[in-house]
């Protein structure tokens, strides 16, 4: 089945054995899943090594040899729960490997985090507090694409997969109990939600500037409009976002509109290979925005220093904390930074709250309403 083997692990380096694998854990009701991969001068995850397992022994395939089949998409995508910790990067190691997303996911981190633990949690922490195990550290930087792999690269990578199956039947049980599986789930949905529009996310990904209030709305529309050209230019040629143009630089030109070369090569940081090999394309983004008609504009952001905006992103922080406190979970749990100055926002521009769905409307609306209205803000 594989070129080597030992009690705790399978190593796969063809498709027929990878499908046997799959066969084997076809019936299982939970896999677990991790993976290793290589990401320095590259937009996309290198894959390295794919782990899987639903007993005692971890499944590890190489992907550098090994072709993604048509039975481990299907694995990927049956009914089975697919545990994986801290999942974000591996979700994008899946998706471009295997060209499917797992579900349906639970990320054992965001778990641990309704639990009432630190939200940012690592696995061998997680094994430690769950387990009791202490997992070894030693692998923790190994380069996974050198080949062969050592035994003690394997068993690293093995134990990765083959705990979280005994934590999650732990973690399960206790938010059962404390009735948050929903929390849970809903969570876990929506990262795969967000892990599967990539170019949706491109559109987004302007929101992330923590001084969006400095620019004006036509500044605010260039910057948005270079940020999405700027992920889809990186994701094409497969390339680091900064090794094409940092999120810092894109605000400085968004600040100075610039209207042709040389304005650009004034910018602080801007240097002539950018000129010369992006200018183009940069100008016309802000020739786009300068053209772009008033109605079509965004929204201006509003001044985080402004007193209204103070006041009103204290007391809804207020509501947050003193909430997560009795639930016994991390504020950012319940509400990130970012989502508190949203509901802001639609405050001061008299929206609903639209940023609360779910068992989060359940736990904050009506507090940050009556919050709100006992201020008279």
């Amino acid at each position: 089945m594989s070129s080597s083997s030992s009690s705790l692990y399978q190593w796969i380096d063809n498709a027929e054995a990878l499908d046997a694998a799959c066969e084997a854990v076809a019936g299982a009701s939970v896999i677990a899943l991790d993976t290793e991969f290589f990401r320095e001068n590259t937009f996309f995850p290198v894959p390295a090594l794919i782990q899987f397992a639903s007993d005692d022994v971890a499944y590890l395939v190489d992907p550098l040899c090994t072709p993604c089949t048509a039975s481990f998409k299907a694995l990927l995508q049956n009914d089975a729960v697919k545990l994986l910790h801290a999942c974000s990067e591996d979700l994008e190691v899946f998706q471009h490997w295997a060209g499917v997303l797992p579900t349906p996911l639970v990320d054992t981190q965001v778990a641990q985090a309704f639990l009432g633990e630190n939200p940012g949690m690592g696995y061998q922490k997680l094994v430690e507090h769950w387990v009791g195990e202490t997992l070894p550290k030693e692998e923790t930087r190994s380069n996974w694409l050198e080949r062969p792999l050592t035994p003690s690269q394997c068993e690293y990578a093995a134990l990765d997969v083959i705990y979280l199956l005994q934590v999650w039947q732990l973690q399960s049980e206790k938010l059962d109990g404390l009735g948050r599986r929903e929390w849970l789930d809903s969570e876990c949905t929506h990262l795969i939600e967000q892990a599967g529009r990539s170019e949706e996310n491109d559109g987004q990904w302007y929101t992330r500037q923590r001084q969006l209030w400095r620019l004006s709305p036509r500044q605010l529309e260039a910057y948005r409009l270079m940020t999405i050209w700027r992920e889809g230019e990186t994701r094409r040629r497969d390339l680091p976002r900064n090794w094409l143009v940092s999120d810092k630089l894109l605000f400085a030109i968004a600040e100075k509109m610039p209207k042709n070369r040389y304005e650009l090569a004034e910018i602080d940081g801007v240097k002539p290979s950018l000129v010369k090999k992006e200018g183009d394309a940069l100008l016309a983004l802000v020739k786009q925005a300068l053209h772009c008609p008033d109605n079509a504009l965004p929204t201006p952001w509003p001044d985080p220093m402004q007193p209204a905006f103070k006041r009103r992103f204290k007391i809804i922080k207020g509501v947050v904390t003193e909430t997560a406190s009795e639930l016994n979970i991390a504020p950012e749990m319940l509400l990130r930074r970012r989502d508190i100055e949203a509901l802001v926002m639609q405050r001061l521009a008299h929206q609903p709250l639209t940023e609360l769905s779910g068992w989060r409307a359940r736990c904050l609306t009506q507090a940050i309403h009556q919050a709100l209205e006992e201020s008279s803000l």
